[in-house]
């Protein structure tokens, strides 16, 4: 092989992202279109992401990465030189070539785009693709699920909708099953579709499908999330969709966002007018590794955070077991005296 500068190096990985990720960084998982893992060194966790997809140089290159804890980011060479504790650049630059030299694992497949087109519009394609797929949520078997979690009030949902019968592929081998899913819009700051998720569920709708796993997310999801209402000075943000379809039954017309994980929770983008944030906690470790992150990076950018923590694992869990008026009631108690009267139902 020739011999080839670190540009060069990390653009050969690049097209090899996700076979790098499984050697290197194998103790994390591939999430959408990046690979998630703790951090470069490959420790377990979910707050450093490594895009999988995107053009060859440039801040959206496939391989490039992000640690949403730490601020840090940089490109494949990092991740070998620091999961392999190695110094000298002459030392990464030959690991590299021996991984490039060696037959790769199937790479996932790269999207096909125009030079003019940015990088984020290939692979967003596919989630917008399915997203025109989709029929209204109301009346369909994703509204009788989310009723059959005590979600009823279905205002500004505009960004769930439902497909009768949506593909479902294992992460190994298996066949391939469809089911009915619940579909929601991954978007930017200004409303852009550049991802999607799916819950696939019962053909009743009373539960989730029994396949593993009954969600998967798709496109590009870091900074983005799932939006219900219009940000502006006031938002609340959390992991799961049912866990801020929940909140939303006690406080309708508050902005809510669903960033789907812990580590994107920890990553969200914040609205420009932002001076209020709601972080809606899951009641784990992940829960309050994603809170801390978000507040250190809410205290940074002079944005007032706001704990809201719920009495069992999560508020559909309170909302399930507890009913309305025990979650309103434990709602009303942590969020702003303001913002009671102007966003809490009577």
């Amino acid at each position: 092989m020739a011999r080839l500068n670190a540009s060069e190096l990390a653009q050969r990985l690049g097209r090899e992202a996700e076979a790098v990720c499984r050697h290197y960084l194998s103790n994390g998982r591939k999430q959408g279109n990046y690979w998630q893992v703790g951090d470069v060194r490959n420790t377990p966790g979910r707050s450093m992401f490594v895009r999988l997809t995107g053009s060859e140089a440039g801040k959206g290159a496939a391989g490039k990465w992000t640690d949403s804890a730490t601020g840090q980011h940089g490109d494949l060479l990092d991740v070998i030189r620091d999961s392999l504790g190695l110094v000298e650049f002459f030392d990464i630059a030959e690991e590299a070539r021996r991984f490039l030299s060696l037959p790769q694992p199937e790479p996932m497949p790269q999207p096909r785009q125009s030079r003019t087109m940015p990088a984020v519009s290939g692979y967003s394609e596919a989630p917008r693709r399915l997203w025109r797929m989709t029929q209204p949520l109301v009346g369909s078997i994703a509204a009788t699920y989310l009723r059959s979690r005590g979600i009823t009030d279905l205002r500004k949902t505009a960004n769930l909708r439902f497909h009768p019968n949506c593909y479902w592929r294992p992460e190994g081998d298996g066949p391939t099953e469809t089911w009915p899913a619940m579909i929601a819009a991954v978007t930017d700051t200004d409303g852009k579709i550049t991802g999607a998720h799916r819950t696939w569920l019962r053909r009743d709708g009373l539960g989730k499908a029994p396949v593993n796993p009954p969600r998967k997310a798709m496109g590009d999801l870091l900074g983005r999330s799932v939006r219900f209402g219009n940000a502006q000075d006031v938002l609340a943000a959390g992991e799961g969709i049912e866990t801020i379809l929940s909140l939303r039954q006690a406080l309708p017309t508050m902005p809510m966002v669903s960033a789907l994980s812990a580590g994107h929770l920890a990553a969200i983008l914040f609205p420009p007018h932002l001076r209020r944030l709601y972080i809606v906690r899951d009641n784990d470790p992940a829960g309050d590794s994603a809170r801390d992150r978000l507040m250190d990076r809410a205290y940074e950018a002079g944005i007032e955070a706001i704990t809201l923590s719920p009495m069992l694992g999560d508020f559909n869990d309170d909302l399930s077991a507890c009913g309305l008026e025990a979650l309103r009631a434990k709602i009303r108690v942590q969020i702003a005296p303001e913002d009671v009267s102007r966003f809490m139902a009577p």
